[in-house]
């Protein structure tokens, strides 16, 4: 141990002790791989000793595949008395869940040496063959999901696909490999049940079941095209990764109702996993301030991506414990007038053209041009001059003139009343 402590200064070294104390295991290439630019061979000769006597196996690698390509082997075998999709309950490789939309990312340079260091917990298999018995459906797809007559559907047609026996797999896996058509469809169909099995796992996320479905189907054919058997993987394994992606990046372009670009959805995860972090370590919430600091944005920009990451809410949204009423007869609407200045609008209009009316033709409607009571726009003098064929002057006397003559008592009293309101 005293050794160990003299090597941890050093962060690769630490870094490859916590993985190899969490997996229980490492192998010896992994360990001249992250570390032989890093420790003279003697110190990583000390390393591996004190690896061992913490009690984590040190072995090779080919070791460590065949030793979990024996497990799967030996699942394989054994008969499973649950429900059929239900063997993908969490993530094969490290125990997580199924990934979330924040923790997806693109799989197209995903190589199978990522797989290499990782300690495979493998699938259960299938169990049943049939998927006709409607009794049985409450056990594929929950009942709260609200199963549809589609659905059914769809479930008895992949029920009646045989599953692949380890060596079909294989012999398929081989002849896909190659560009055999028939075999990458034999490899999609057998595997269909597996993209319901995910699927079901991300409802209400935005999309309905069978779009889910849908999208984890063209995920599967795409892992039909990139998977290399001679790795010594199981397909469904490999096909999991390809499925999950498909049905998360799905989600993140269609499960909202106002898209928001990928690049985007991942900037706004970063920035609610900084403010969970955050709440973790001070107890109080995060101000976009905070973020800004702690992420080294702009702090318009953090409170732009917040207000963007809003789910808008319809207007017809039931409220109240009856639901009698909606949302939108509780939001007022600022472009409407309300009853009473509507009715005190009419009442001015009457007004207004009853006192334009004790003038003569020419004063009044000198008026309405100039004051845009013709049509919302008032003229200048030179324009209604134009109209009345005379000078601006002019028009400028009849204006001061008319205006005088509304100033009498008479009118005046008339338009007083409106003043105020």
């Amino acid at each position: 141990m005293e050794g160990l402590k003299e090597l941890i200064t050093n962060e690769k070294v630490l870094a490859l002790l916590r993985k190899a104390i969490q997996d229980k295991v490492v192998t010896y290439e992994e360990i001249n791989r992250e570390l032989k630019d890093e420790l003279s061979v003697e110190k990583i000769k000390q390393l591996i000793e004190g690896m061992i006597d913490q009690g984590i196996e040190v072995v090779l690698e080919k070791d460590l595949v065949a030793k979990n390509n024996k497990k799967i082997n030996s699942l394989q075998e054994k008969k499973i008395e649950k429900d059929p999709l239900d063997y993908v309950d969490y993530d094969e490789f490290s125990g997580q869940n199924i990934l979330d939309e924040d923790e997806f990312g693109d799989l197209d340079d995903l190589d199978f040496h990522d797989f290499d260091d990782m300690d495979l917990d493998d699938f259960d298999d299938y169990g049943r063959d049939d998927f006709s018995d409607d009794d049985y459906y409450g056990g594929i797809i929950p009942n709260e999901m609200g199963v549809d007559e589609p659905i059914k559907m769809y479930l008895r047609e992949i029920g009646q696909i045989p599953l692949l026996s380890h060596a079909e797999e294989l012999d398929y896996a081989k002849r896909a490999f190659e560009g055999d058509e028939y075999a990458k469809q034999q490899l999609v169909e057998a595997n269909l049940r597996l993209v319901v099995s995910i699927a079901k796992k991300h409802t209400n996320r935005g999309l309905k079941l069978l779009d889910l479905i849908q999208e984890g189907n063209i995920g599967l054919m795409k892992a039909v095209d990139k998977f290399e058997y001679t790795k010594g993987y199981k397909f469904s394994t490999y096909a999991t990764w390809w499925i999950r992606q498909a049905i998360t990046r799905a989600i993140a372009d269609q499960g909202r109702t106002i898209r928001i670009p990928v690049h985007m959805i991942e900037t706004i995860n970063k920035i609610k996993k900084e403010a969970r972090v955050y709440l973790q370590e001070t107890g109080r919430d995060a101000t976009p301030d905070i973020i800004a600091k702690r992420l080294n944005l702009e702090v318009e920009k953090v409170k732009a991506i917040q207000e963007m990451n809003q789910d808008p809410i319809s207007l017809e949204t039931p409220v109240g414990s009856e639901e009698d009423s909606e949302l939108g007869d509780f939001v007022e609407d600022n472009k409407m007038l309300n009853p009473y200045e509507e009715t005190n609008r009419v009442l001015l209009k009457e007004q207004l053209n009853e006192v334009l009316n004790t003038l003569n033709n020419r004063e009044k409607q000198v008026l309405r041009y100039r004051y845009g009571l013709e049509d919302g726009a008032p003229k200048t003098l030179e324009e209604v001059g134009k109209i009345f064929k005379v000078t601006r002057e002019r028009i400028r006397q009849i204006e001061v003139k008319a205006l005088r003559k509304l100033r009498h008592p008479s009118r005046r009293k008339k338009l007083e009343d409106f003043k105020q309101k």
